[in-house]
């Protein structure tokens, strides 16, 4: 039986539990379409086809991130709200598979939810007296860290006894004594952003 009131939202937010329980790579509009009741064309008054669709997943995802990270590292400083917050993603994204890889479709980038987490994690990273390029070295050195775990995590990766908390807590605390030291690089280190800097390797802020 067609479902009744459908709107942009109920379509996104339907596409976002599809895809937390079959994956990113299942999305098509006519499956959709079947979840909702609805024949595929109807979709098209809501969404402007399927790469629209991916966008907005993303978009849902980093507001969705946001709302779940600001309060867990309100009120928080430095190692205590990178550990609130590190945990937060880890839980969220274990949570929903198929919506945090929308994160990567096209254009998801300019979204204004995508600034506002991007703005998040550089709030959490100046208490660390980080700013400018040092504050979106540490973003890139903290996703790649969060994002590596959780997936790994999520594919069954780790395959020894030792306590999964236990080493995501590590490597929380391992990042919070890097970055308490980073915002005086090494020599060493400095030519190598200097370096970087010259060649050009230096990529758009928003993309962490």
């Amino acid at each position: 039986m067609p479902r009744a009131g459908l709107d942009t939202e109920t379509v996104v937010q339907a596409a976002a539990e599809l895809i937390d329980r079959e994956g990113l790579d299942s999305l098509t509009l006519s499956g959709l379409a079947h979840e909702l009741g609805v024949k595929p064309p109807s979709l098209y008054v809501h969404v402007g086809g399927i790469d629209d669709l991916r966008r907005r997943l993303g978009a849902l995802a980093a507001d969705q991130l946001t709302e779940t990270l600001a309060p867990a590292a309100a009120g928080l400083n430095r190692g205590d709200a990178l550990t609130a917050m590190g945990s937060a993603y880890r839980s969220w994204v274990l949570a929903h598979p198929g919506l945090y890889a929308a994160l990567g479709s096209p254009g998801v980038n300019q979204e204004p939810a995508t600034e506002r987490f991007l703005a998040l994690v550089l709030a959490v990273l100046r208490g660390y007296g980080l700013d400018g390029d040092a504050a979106i070295h540490a973003a890139r050195t903290l996703r790649a860290a969060l994002h590596g775990f959780t997936m790994l995590e999520a594919g069954a990766g780790f395959g020894l006894p030792v306590d999964l908390e236990a080493s995501f807590q590590w490597m929380l605390a391992a990042i919070d004594r890097g970055l308490s030291g980073a915002s005086e690089p090494s020599a060493s280190a400095q030519r190598a952003l200097d370096q970087a800097r010259v060649g050009g390797l230096a990529g758009d802020v928003r993309v962490i």
